[in-house]
């Protein structure tokens, strides 16, 4: 079993900043990345804390923003679900107006503003590769839209929570 270590975090993570952000902070972190559903006393167990010491750390993690929830991660399930990017450049930014028009789409997943030649990268999942060109064919429709690109997800290489 490991030593116990200070159940006081070094400084207080008001501002989340990273060094605010003890060793124990961090080992709770990583456990919870691979690990969300495991119960508050296998927690403390594995870092050498009580169990309140350790409901504590994780309950200060949550309320500043820096575990901001649990969510279980489910792959494809189905041969017809089908994983797709829409590269989306603008013809003028803000792009408030475009944003919540996507917010409107059930198979809109993510949607990332970035700097470069695109302005929007939109993470899509949706049951076919009718239902992508059917939701293409919305979004290249948005009056905002100025050119629309799609790149269909062949295979995840790399994964990390």
């Amino acid at each position: 079993m490991p030593a116990a270590l200070d159940s006081r975090p070094a400084v207080p993570l008001a501002g989340r900043r990273r060094q605010d952000i003890d060793a124990t902070d961090r080992t709770i972190l990583s456990i919870l990345s691979r690990e969300a559903r495991i119960p508050m006393k296998s927690l403390a167990g594995r870092i050498g804390l009580s169990r309140s010491a350790t409901a504590e750390r994780v309950a200060r993690l949550e309320k500043a923003g820096v575990i901001r929830g649990y969510r279980a991660d489910i792959g494809q399930l189905e041969e017809g679900e089908i994983e797709a990017f829409l590269l989306v450049t603008l013809k003028r930014t803000p792009s408030l107006g475009v944003l919540d028009r996507l917010a409107g789409f059930s198979s809109v997943r993510r949607v990332f503003s970035v700097s470069g030649q695109l302005d929007l990268v939109v993470e899509v999942k949706v049951a076919s590769i009718n239902a992508l060109n059917e939701l293409r064919n919305e979004v290249a429709q948005l009056d905002n839209v100025e050119d629309l690109t799609t790149s269909i997800v062949l295979r995840r290489d790399i994964e990390r929570s």
